[in-house]
Parts: C-alpha cells; sequence; structure tokens
C-alpha cells in the first residue's frame, strides 16, 4: 500500500490537494496566451479559434460526469492521475501540431481529459466537515485561481519575443507530470467505499435519478447560469475595452491578472471567515447580488473607471458563489454518489462556458455592447431569484440507493 494512502486530514491534505491541483493548472493557464497566436499560424481564421475554444468545454462537458462516477468506483487519486496525464499527453499533441487539424485534436483531447475539478471537488467533500466544506471549496478555487495568474505570465515569458509555442507546450507538459508525481507519493485516498455496498445498481443509475433524487435539478441550472454569465463577461471585456478605450492585450492581462488575484485571495483566505459570519445560504445571496449590481453598472459604464470597476465587482462576487455552490451539491449526495455529483457540476459548468461566449458574440454582432451586456445580466437576474427563493434552503432528501423505497 502507498504510504500516501493513509486516512486523509482537512489542514494536512487539503493544503497537499491544492498544491497539486495548482501544479496542474499551472500547465492550463500556460497554453492560454498561446492559443490565439499559434492557430492563426497554421491558418485558423477567428471563427476557428472560437471553435477550438468551444471543443476544449464541450468535451469537457460530455466527460465530466463520467469521470465523476469513475471515481466513485475507483477512487479520487486514480482518477485525479489519469485525467492529469492526460493533460500532459494533450499538450504534448499541441506542441508537436504541425495542422489545424491536430490543434483541434489535442484541445479536444484535453477537454476529454478534463475532469480534475469534480474530482478534486469530490475530494474536497470527503475530506471536510460540512462545517468546513464552503471553506475546502475556496481552497479548489483559489488554486485554479492562482493558477490562471501565474500559468498564463510564464506562457507569455516562455514564448519570448518570437512568440514560440512549443516551449510553453512542454513546459506545460512537466507541470502536469509533476502534478502526477506529487499526488502518487503525497496524496492519499480520500474515498474509501464500502466493499459490502453492491455496485451493480449504483452503476444502473442515471445521472438524471440522481440529480432528481438529490433535489439537484434547479441547483446544476445555476451552474450553467454562472459559467455561462462569467464566460460571457470575459469574453466581452477585452472587445468592449478596444472598441471603446482602445486598449491593447496588456492593459486587459493586467485586469485580468487582478482579478486573478482577488479570485486566490477572496477564496483562499476569506471564503472560511466570511461563512463564519453569514451562513453559506446568506453569504451566497450577498455574492449573487454583487454580481448582479456589477453586470447592471456595466450595461450602462461609458468610460475606464465604471467599465473596469464593474467588472472587478461582478466577477469578484461571482467568485465567491462558486465555492458555496459547490458546498451544496456535494452535502446532497451519499458519498458513493458525490464523484457523479461533482462531475456533473463540473459538466455543467462546462456547458455554460461554452453557452456564454457564443450567445453575447451573437447579441454583440445584432445589437451593440450593451445588448451583450443584458445577456449575462439576464442570466444572473434568474441566479439571483434562485438564491431568494426556497429551493436553497428545502430539507434535502437523504438519496442512498442501497435503500429500496
Amino acid at each position: 500500500m502507498n504510504p500516501s494512502d493513509a486516512k486523509p486530514d482537512f489542514r494536512r491534505h487539503g493544503f497537499l490537494l491544492f498544491a497539486v491541483v495548482l501544479l496542474d493548472m499551472i500547465g492550463f493557464g500556460i497554453v492560454i496566451p498561446i492559443l490565439p497566436f499559434l492557430s492563426p499560424r497554421l491558418g485558423a481564421s477567428d471563427f476557428d479559434i472560437a471553435m477550438i475554444i468551444a471543443s476544449y468545454a464541450i468535451c469537457a462537458g460530455v466527460a465530466g460526469p463520467w469521470w465523476g462516477k469513475l471515481s466513485d468506483h475507483i477512487g479520487r487519486k486514480p482518477v485525479l492521475m489519469i485525467c492529469t496525464t492526460g493533460a500532459a499527453l494533450a499538450y504534448l499533441l499541441l506542441a508537436s501540431a504541425q495542422s489545424l487539424t491536430m490543434i483541434f485534436v489535442a484541445r479536444a483531447f484535453a477537454g476529454l481529459m478534463a475532469g480534475n475539478f469534480g474530482v478534486a471537488s469530490a475530494m474536497m467533500a470527503d475530506i471536510t466537515p460540512p462545517a468546513d466544506r464552503a471553506r475546502g471549496m475556496g481552497m479548489i478555487g483559489a488554486s485554479f485561481g492562482l493558477g490562471l495568474v501565474l500559468g498564463p505570465v510564464l506562457g507569455g515569458l516562455l514564448s519570448g519575443p518570437e512568440g514560440s509555442f512549443v516551449v510553453p507546450c512542454l513546459t506545460a507538459a512537466v507541470m502536469s507530470v509533476l502534478a502526477v508525481i506529487a499526488a502518487w507519493f503525497f496524496l492519499p485516498e480520500s474515498h474509501h467505499r464500502d466493499k459490502s455496498q453492491s455496485r451493480t445498481r449504483d452503476s444502473k443509475l442515471s445521472l438524471w435519478t440522481v440529480l432528481r433524487g438529490t433535489q439537484s435539478r434547479l441547483l446544476m441550472l445555476q451552474y450553467v447560469w454562472h459559467t455561462a454569465s462569467v464566460s460571457a463577461a470575459t469574453y466581452l471585456f477585452p472587445l468592449w475595452v478596444y472598441a471603446l478605450l482602445n486598449w491593447s492585450a496588456r492593459e486587459v492581462g493586467i485586469v485580468f491578472g487582478v482579478q486573478g488575484a482577488l479570485m486566490a485571495l477572496t477564496q483562499g483566505l476569506l471564503m472560511g471567515p466570511l461563512v463564519k459570519l453569514l451562513g453559506e445560504l446568506r453569504l451566497l445571496r450577498v455574492c449573487v447580488s454583487a454580481f448582479f449590481v456589477g453586470l447592471l453598472l456595466a450595461v450602462f459604464a461609458d468610460g475606464a473607471v465604471s467599465m473596469v470597476g464593474s467588472v472587478l465587482v461582478a466577477l469578484t462576487g461571482a467568485t465567491l458563489c462558486m465555492p458555496v455552490l459547490n458546498s451544496f451539491a456535494s452535502q446532497r449526495a451519499i458519498p458513493e454518489l458525490r464523484g457523479r455529483m461533482m462531475g456533473a457540476t463540473s459538466a455543467a459548468a462546462a456547458w455554460g462556458r461554452v453557452l456564454g461566449p457564443l450567445l453575447a458574440g451573437a447579441l454583440l454582432t445584432v445589437g451593440g455592447f450593451r445588448l451583450a451586456w443584458s445577456l449575462p445580466l439576464g442570466m444572473v437576474a434568474l441566479y439571483w431569484l434562485w438564491a431568494f427563493s426556497r429551493w436553497p434552503k428545502r430539507p434535502v432528501p437523504i438519496f442512498d440507493p442501497h435503500i429500496k423505497s
């Protein structure tokens, strides 16, 4: 038995999980600044670049529930290692790409292997008591935030003045391999399935049955609204400030870097104290309200301060919503089904990342920025109505497929 398979505890192994996910996310972030420049060299149009981005999200949406289900059967740790190894192979494919088709293949394969967020969230839920659940989910969010700050910076530096993409892709692969090694030696398995329980009935349960049994169908919809709105905002902002302020990629990068740092700070350090002060539901309502107010300001913003300020307010509110949503989801299923539940949240979020930019782009083409910003505003309005309804605070039944009704 690997020594890392000892029983996990929240403080020590929560930090180890944070470190493993951070290594993986730095690798993911490294390729972000090079994709828009790599693809045109191989004949890609602007539409092709959008489709390359969408191909990753679509494949992640399809594969997410399956990875979660697999982690319920064979454990969280091996699935994390499989997905991270797959990410390393995808980066190697990208480094060797000599055609546009190879870029599509590499990014689609990366999406199919993108099960880490859901499985890491399930692992964090396994090792955290309910009172610390949102704080633990905040640590996972912080690792993603830091990865998306450090990765693009490293990718930009490694690409050099000539914009080379081979070295950044190879470095991303190395970061993923390091994450696999760290997981193998230091990360314990958190999900120890009771061998006396039958796996047959679990495997036959459809995802829809699990969501219905845990009363989570509306909750999954909030993941779609959330990530669609965030993705629409991050898609619109660079185009917006370029058109109205004539900003370049440098200014946009600074704003997103500041936002990534805020994401890491708020989720990593403030989530625990805020939950203790307000409680999970009240914190969610405050943050969704901030998300809504920021987008409302964006609809009417017309200067640098108001434009940047509105987006920072909106995305900071959104940042603090996600750990609470993940805490809600993780508590709605027994441990034997938790991976499938968190895989479903990851898939719902992936489909939101497909939906948001596509709809925002269509509205931008039809009616300009004010109409385009109304899309995420409308989605967050639905999100807000759900947060203030009776649904989030309804008692959730204990859904155990091993107990016959």
